[in-house]
């Protein structure tokens, strides 16, 4: 019986089983005659998130460009089919050929979030391939290379990967394979494949660097070995208007997440924001001309059918020409019925222009990021917005016909106390407030304010990287703070486990010593951390036991700033001084102003060789 048929055989026994059987319009099928190098692109989770993610489209259609290349996709299988490909011996496949990817020359995984770590694991050992990268064999095949934001700290999983790309991967992944190729054909062994592509920009192959550790357990000095460099630096992109970008994405049969046309629109941010990652890691700012958004747009609607378009972006009313290309790209797609779908808004920027270009595209609700419950602590965290701004917005909003908002707030930010909870329900009264003192709002409907609290999770690469995290007992004392001190029926509340939040942190910003801890938990049955339902907490406080290692270690401990941080040796162009300078001035309650208004010295200037405006 061939792999085929033992998939199409239980196909009916599992749920939404177009996840697993490939033939979607948009993908890419080659004649394996002809193809010098396969690239498994694994995405650590179930299809309907993976396919919605915008990196793997892009680099698929990117790598498929070449005629001797060939990308193809494999997602985390759900529990229930799991289950049969262990029972029935169906390794781990692509979709494209149906081909176990255990054969392939690179094996591939997009690293989005933490919680998404043992599911690496488990794709590794459904695929029957080492786990770890020390067992893998000396012939060069199986290369397991990873990516993505998470592995800005890259140290918890450094055991598994053999390389792993810092940055953007439009240029890199090509350069990686197009060394592969060359090495592949001269009959190369492994290691020296690995040694040759160490010295490729934004490349990091773990097995060469090696860690020491004090007594009390801080990093005391990384060896570096095989020729390979003391510090990597990240890879980008300089010019977004002539970087490649797909005229067709796959069209799943199946509902996805985000199930629509997303079209990126710029790279970067300008704020500073402290606690966000990723608007440093993915500095400098850049944007795309409204006409190549447009362009772009127009075509991938027409390619693929949707009729709906996601405007990607960290901050897309940051774009300097964003009126303009809302003008535009509202005139094509009202003219031909596709949605227009907006990311969540900042209130320093908003508009009554923006409004009437926003009120023909959504209908629903707005979303604006507070952060903070008082103005002391948004200028801590350098969210640089005013509590006016925020009341101006929403005044904006309800004379312009809306009648529900929603704001997002964290819990736990550094220098945060009692006062500041109870600011957020607050403020939410003032919104509810202004609401009814508006003559002109929306008759007939009553206002829904939504307050979204996530719990602060200190990052690398940022200047909060320093900061301890609250303790979930902490965490839970002010979740009910806030809960006591909404006295309206208008305003819901929502949060998150802060258990979920500890081990986000602890993922982190941990060191090669959670490689073991990781092992160890997706042993005991731990995968898929990110679902509340599959979420074994317990489990992994076992597995820290049973490693020997304390979580609070990493997520309670302030780091000290002249200690060795696990990923000080990857340069992600914001130099370290300044990010110690920026700790220094939240605590006394200081903002910083955006890169538009004053360049602040973070270092990305110097590293791009230009001034980033």
């Amino acid at each position: 019986m061939t792999l085929k048929d033992k998939i199409e055989k239980h196909l009916l026994e599992i749920q939404k089983p177009s996840r697993y059987i490939g033939g979607e319009v948009g993908s890419v099928i080659k004649d394996k005659s002809k193809v010098d190098v396969r690239f498994a692109f694994c995405f650590p989770d179930t299809y309907d998130i993976g396919m919605s993610h915008l990196g793997m489209k892009i680099l698929y259609s990117l790598t498929n460009e070449r005629e001797n290349y060939w990308c193809e996709r494999c997602f985390a299988p759900g529990l229930d089919f799991e289950e049969i490909m262990r029972k029935n011996d169906i390794p781990l496949y692509a979709l494209e050929s149906l081909d176990p990817i255990k054969d392939f020359d690179f094996i591939g995984f997009t690293m989005q979030y933490e919680l998404s770590y043992t599911n690496v694991l488990n794709m590794l050992d459904l695929a029957g391939i080492p786990i770890f990268s020390r067992d893998r064999t000396e012939e060069l095949t199986q290369i397991v290379i990873a990516g993505g934001p998470c592995i800005c700290n890259p140290e918890p999983l450094a055991d598994f990967f053999d390389i792993i790309i810092l940055g953007e991967g439009e240029e890199v992944n090509l350069e990686v394979m197009d060394l592969y190729n060359e090495m592949k054909k001269q009959g190369a062994k492994r290691i020296d494949f690995l040694r040759k592509a160490a010295q490729i920009g934004g490349v990091y192959v773990p097995q060469f660097y090696h860690y020491y550790y004090k007594e009390d357990g801080t990093i005391d000095h990384v060896e570096v070995s095989d020729g390979a460099p003391e510090r990597i630096q990240k890879r980008i992109i300089k010019d977004m208007d002539k970087v490649y970008y797909p005229e067709n994405f796959v069209v799943p049969f199946t509902e996805i997440v985000h199930d629509r046309v997303s079209v990126e629109v710029l790279r970067g941010c300008i704020r500073g924001c402290r606690f966000c990652q990723a608007g440093f890691i993915y500095r400098p700012f850049r944007e795309k001309t409204p006409e190549t958004i447009c362009r772009q747009t127009r075509c991938l609607c027409e390619n693929t059918g949707y009729d709906e378009v996601s405007l990607a972006s960290l901050s897309t009313s940051d774009h300097s020409g964003i009126d303009p290309m809302l003008t535009q790209l509202l005139e094509y797609t009202a003219a031909e019925k596709i949605n227009l779908s907006l990311p969540s808004l900042r209130v320093d920027n908003f508009s009554e222009s923006l409004l009437e270009k926003i009120k023909k595209v959504r209908k629903s609700g707005l979303t604006f990021a507070a952060e903070g419950g008082t103005q002391r602590l948004r200028d801590v965290i350098n969210k640089n917005v005013s509590e006016e701004e925020i009341m101006n917005t929403c005044r904006i909003a309800f004379e312009g016909g809306y009648s529900a908002v929603k704001l997002y707030f964290m819990m736990g930010l550094p220098t945060e106390t009692d006062e500041d909870i109870v600011g957020i329900a607050e403020l939410a009264q003032r919104i509810i407030d202004l609401f009814y003192s508006i003559e002109n709002r929306p008759k007939g409907r009553g206002l829904q304010v939504s307050i979204s609290c996530a719990t602060f999770v200190p990052k690398p690469f940022t200047p909060f990287q320093f900061e301890p995290q609250d303790t979930p007992a902490m965490i839970e004392h002010k979740q009910k703070l806030l809960l006591d001190s909404v006295t309206s029926k208008k305003v819901k509340v929502s949060y998150h486990d802060p258990n979920v939040s500890l081990l986000e942190v602890v993922l982190a910003k941990g060191d090669r010593r959670l490689c073991k801890v990781i092992h160890t938990a997706w042993k005991r049955g731990c995968k898929f951390d990110s679902w509340s339902e599959h979420y074994k907490f317990n489990q992994w406080l076992e597995a820290f036991k049973d490693c020997g290692v304390d979580p609070g270690f990493y997520a309670h401990r302030r780091f000290s700033y002249d200690e060795i941080l696990p990923w000080d040796h990857l340069d992600y162009m914001v130099s370290k001084d300044f990010f110690i300078r920026e700790n220094k001035t939240a605590h006394q309650s200081k903002t910083t102003p955006n890169c538009r208004e004053r360049c602040s010295g973070c270092g990305v200037n110097k590293c791009v060789g230009r001034d980033c405006f």
